[in-house]
């Protein structure tokens, strides 16, 4: 079955007076952007992002959008006309224009654009000399020496295909021994954690603010084959979870990787070294190249030697040692 999504243009104030149309006329199901919540987000999380893209801000200065979907047959067709005709009462009741233009466009979408269609540009990834990273959905067509990580990275971050998530697995290619303990602070679907058991690591934690990331993290790993009792998972935020931070260095690791970004990277400055064994190594990136110099003059500050700096894309990745 094919499906068409509408979306109806409004504003902030006007959002509640649409979605109680959509449901006057049987629309139980919707999509709320509103730009005052998006604006409201960038200024309130400053610390999870270093850039945003200028097509998504230009996209939120037109206004807020509420969104609902209707099967592509009579009975949609029918849903959109009464649709339509309520927006239009609704617009005589709007004098001021407070509601917006309150305009409806649609794109037509098919059953699998839902959850499916973003797969198609994930194919199989050679990374640094040694790592291959297959989707699950793919399937090898001939046969490779290097070290297969098969992922499915539900709603977490970490296909393997970001500049960040590269350089961290270059780094690790060059500085992790066999028998090494790893710890990743920032695991998202666990893609570092488990390329660092099967480069030869005996043991790694992962940690993610996010309960879901180290749920699919735990879900990688299994489809690696990856021991569970060498794969220790948690949920939380280090830098204010005093319990979770005991938890955490019951160890001391010979690497810490932590691919985030600038901001959270400067604030654990002083909390990494406490799980670095003398001489471990620490592997940071998701620091957008603007931001480089912030990084470096933080950590200028600690006992780390910075070793190395490389660059891909934009963006920077830099490794200490204690």
């Amino acid at each position: 079955m094919d499906w068409i999504k509408l979306s109806i243009s409004t504003t902030t104030e006007g959002i509640e007076a649409v979605c109680a149309v959509l449901m006057e006329q049987g629309v139980t199901g919707v999509e709320i952007d509103d730009s005052t919540d998006f604006h409201n987000f960038l200024e309130n999380n400053r610390d999870k992002w270093d850039y945003v893209d200028e097509d998504l801000l230009k996209a939120h200065e037109s206004g807020s959008y509420v969104s609902f979907y209707v099967t592509d047959d009579t009975e949609g067709k029918e849903t959109v006309s009464l649709v339509k005709d309520a927006l239009l009462a609704l617009k005589s009741q709007d004098a001021d224009g407070g509601f917006g233009t309150l305009e409806i466009s649609g794109t037509n979408m098919k059953e699998e654009d839902w959850s499916e269609n973003w797969k198609q540009y994930f194919k199989p990834l050679n990374v640094g000399d040694k790592i291959l990273i297959l989707p699950e959905w793919e399937t090898l067509t001939q046969p490779t020496d290097r070290t297969v990580f098969t992922v499915n990275p539900g709603m977490s971050f970490g296909t393997g295909a970001h500049h960040t998530t590269q350089l961290c697995i270059k780094a690790m290619e060059k500085y992790l021994e066999n028998g090494m303990t790893v710890l990743d602070l920032g695991c998202g679907s666990g893609i570092l954690s488990i390329i660092s058991l099967l480069l030869g690591a005996t043991h790694a934690t992962a940690v993610d603010i996010d309960e879901n990331a180290v749920k699919i993290a735990v879900e990688n790993a299994e489809k690696n084959n990856i021991d569970l009792s060498r794969y220790r998972t948690m949920a939380g935020n280090v830098t204010c979870d005093e319990k979770l931070f005991a938890k955490i260095s019951d160890r001391k690791y010979d690497i810490v990787l932590a691919n985030i970004v600038a901001d959270v990277i400067i604030g654990i400055k002083d909390i990494v070294p406490a799980f670095l064994k003398d001489n471990g190594i620490f592997i940071t990136s998701g620091i957008i190249e603007e931001r480089l110099d912030d990084v470096v003059s933080a950590y200028s500050e600690t006992d780390f030697t910075q070793i190395s700096e490389e660059h891909q894309g934009g963006w920077a990745a830099l490794v200490y040692k204690k």
